[in-house]
């Protein structure tokens, strides 16, 4: 037994002998400096999850509240991050969520999405003039209002709102848009979905009314209308009268809102849903003298209830054969398609990371405010109660976006910051949407302006590129200084049938160009770059490149025209000295717009971090170096080498 224990610690001596002389004698200098970097290589792998397991806190497990809105949300969540749509959480916001107050409108009524909001009439330049009255449906929770979680869904391409309430054991959602074809008609639909094996009642917060000396009546339907899950047989009619001015207490404002009846009370069946659609008109006249008061009352309240009484007839389930939901599709479906041909025309621009830069997602949510509260003449049914848009509108539409000489005549509208203010309350939406509609209208797009919805946009969207309608041309007025970001300008329109598409790049070596192409057009055009020096170039659906240059005195940088010849001429009255090519932006100052900062794409610690591990990968190797060629070559002798 002796013997073997002797033996076993003999053999363990001589294993970590060899062990040893491995380390110190056989391992070259190249071998270590391996070991050490796959050292360093396996602990900074394992430093992170070690630093969350010691001192991050675990992932906090969601509430059902929290889980179910995720659940809404969800659909809205690529629109959102393309700046299509904006999500809203009410109290408190999210992180990274923008602040833009939910509305609806269409130039004739509007109104923000929330439960004690206003509604809005036209005054002056936008939607400004408050009624007491409060049209947005809710569910009563606990004598409260709002539910365990709120949220908004703005979607710019839709004209709509998506309002969504998290209870326990039942969720609503809720849609409301101001119809486009309609112009007196706000529409609500509300789907309440219960997820418990149990029967809830559920108490509905209807529209409230709060009109001084207002008057109300029900109304009896001959034909009761059967919209959805709902049978309504009686209309309620409120017709009072608002002074829109304290100025001029002698004109007043008659109103008059028509709406179904309905019980507040809902009884949901077990893991049932119900589908509400509730569709309010309104009517209102221009400012009367107050002896006209009473004849005008007459006329705006009988315009409501037969406005509401066609438009019950149109959604109840015998206008169509396959049922209600066929027709409040398509009703809703011809909302949505005017907003889809508005949005034809329109602007695109490259994110940038530079701190307080204007992005697409502000443009998108002006454009959405200022569309809201202007009307699309054209668009209008003529058979909606007192509106419509006979042949002579369309035409004088059609004449008013034709000619739009002299929009747009100042500098570029991406760099007035005022123009770009918060939307986070309703007073600063409708002071924005004033903003706007005033400088258009004073910048020479006043004819524009006349045509409504459509003229609007294209307004907008030439002042972006400091567009002008000039005489026999189109011309492109930003400085090239400002051609640091990629811009698109989508369907500008040149007469009726004709849309112009230009595109702005920086290119790899930091020059801008123009690119030019007809979405479509009924004749030829041609286009020439800064100075007009060059021979017109003609203009296809194709794309056609012009450079960015630079003139003295400071000219335009594109033109575009139908008159060749015209065109081979403005190069002459432009009297420019200089024409050369712009120069290429700085590299810092791109670099700033695409990453933040003016390092490029990676953040400065990286850098930093590089520099400091060449550092001492150096300091290492000079060491190395000394101590194998400075030192004494008796020192390299292995340990147990004997002489």
């Amino acid at each position: 037994m002796f013997i073997r224990s002797a033996k076993n610690k003999f053999e363990t001596v001589d294993v970590v002998r060899r062990l040893k002389r491995l380390v110190e004698g056989t391992l070259s200098s190249y071998r270590r400096l391996f070991l050490l970097l796959l050292c360093v290589c396996i602990v900074f792998y394992m430093l992170p999850p070690i630093f969350r397991y010691l001192f991050l806190s675990p992932t906090e497990q969601k509430d059902p509240h929290s889980m179910c809105m995720d659940d809404r949300l969800t659909p809205y969540i690529l629109q959102n991050y393309e700046y299509d749509a904006n999500i809203r959480h009410v109290a408190p916001l999210m992180p990274g969520e923008r602040d833009y107050v939910p509305y609806v409108g269409n130039g004739y009524i509007g109104i923000e999405v929330a439960h004690d909001a206003s509604l809005n009439i036209k005054h002056g330049r936008a939607m400004q003039l408050p009624i007491r009255f409060h049209p947005v449906m809710s569910i009563s929770q606990n004598g409260g209002v709002a539910g365990e979680k709120e949220a908004t869904v703005v979607e710019y391409l839709t004209g709509m709102v998506h309002r969504f309430q998290c209870f326990a054991g039942y969720f609503a959602s809720y849609t409301l848009y101001a119809h486009r074809t309609q112009p007196n008609v706000l529409m609500q639909e509300l789907q309440i979905t219960n997820t418990r094996n149990t029967v809830e009642s559920i108490d509905l917060i209807m529209p409230r009314n709060r009109l001084p000396k207002s008057t109300v009546r029900s109304i009896p339907l001959s034909d009761p209308a059967q919209i959805g899950m709902l049978t309504y047989s009686a209309v309620e009619v409120i017709t009072a009268t608002v002074q829109p001015t304290a100025d001029d207490p002698s004109k007043l404002i008659v109103i008059s809102i028509a709406k179904p009846q309905l019980e507040p009370k809902i009884q949901l069946r077990k893991r049932g849903t119900v589908h509400i659609i509730y569709p309010m008109i309104i009517e209102y006249s221009k400012p009367v003298a107050e002896t006209q008061v009473i004849a005008t009352i007459g006329t705006i309240e009988q315009h409501s209830i037969q406005a509401m009484t066609k438009l019950l007839q149109k959604l109840s389930a015998k206008a169509s054969g396959s049922g209600s939901l066929n027709s409040i599709n398509t009703f809703r479906q011809d909302h949505i398609n005017v907003w889809a041909d508005l949005w034809a025309t329109g602007f695109t621009i490259s994110t940038s990371k530079a701190e307080n830069s204007l992005n697409g997602d502000r443009i998108n949510a002006t454009m959405y405010a200022v569309l809201s509260q202007v009307r699309s003449f054209e668009f209008e049914d003529a058979t909606s109660g007192s509106f419509g848009s006979s042949a002579s509108i369309r035409e004088d539409i059609a004449k008013a976006l034709t000619y739009a000489e002299g929009c747009y005549d100042s500098y570029h509208t991406l760099q007035a910051e005022n123009l770009w203010r918060d939307m986070s309350t309703l007073t600063q939406l409708n002071s924005l949407v004033s903003s706007w509609m005033l400088t258009l209208e004073k910048q020479g797009c006043h004819n524009l302006i006349r045509a409504g919805a459509s003229g609007v946009i294209q307004a907008m969207t030439l002042s972006f590129g400091s567009f002008r309608f000039s005489n026999q041309h189109l011309e492109c007025n930003m400085h090239p200084k400002f051609l640091h970001r990629d811009f698109h300008f989508r369907r500008l329109n040149y007469g009726n049938k004709t849309h112009v598409n230009v595109t702005i790049t920086v290119k790899d070596d930091n020059k801008a160009v123009i690119n030019v192409a007809l979405d479509r057009s009924d004749r030829s055009y041609y286009a020439c770059d800064g100075g007009c020096l060059d021979e017109p170039i003609l203009l296809t659906q194709n794309r056609r490149e012009f450079p960015v240059k630079l003139t003295e005195p400071l000219t335009a940088i594109l033109y575009i025209t139908e008159d060749k010849q015209h065109m081979e001429e403005i190069h002459h009255a432009i009297h420019v000295k200089e024409v050369v090519e712009a120069p290429a932006h700085e590299q810092h100052v791109i670099a700033l717009h695409k990453h933040g900062h003016q390092l490029g794409g990676l953040p400065a610690l990286f850098w930093v971090s590089v520099c400091a591990i060449i550092v001492v990968f150096h300091i290492f190797l000079c060491k190395l170096i000394i101590k194998e060629y400075c030192e004494p070559s008796d020192k390299l002798r292995y340990r147990y080498n004997k002489p």
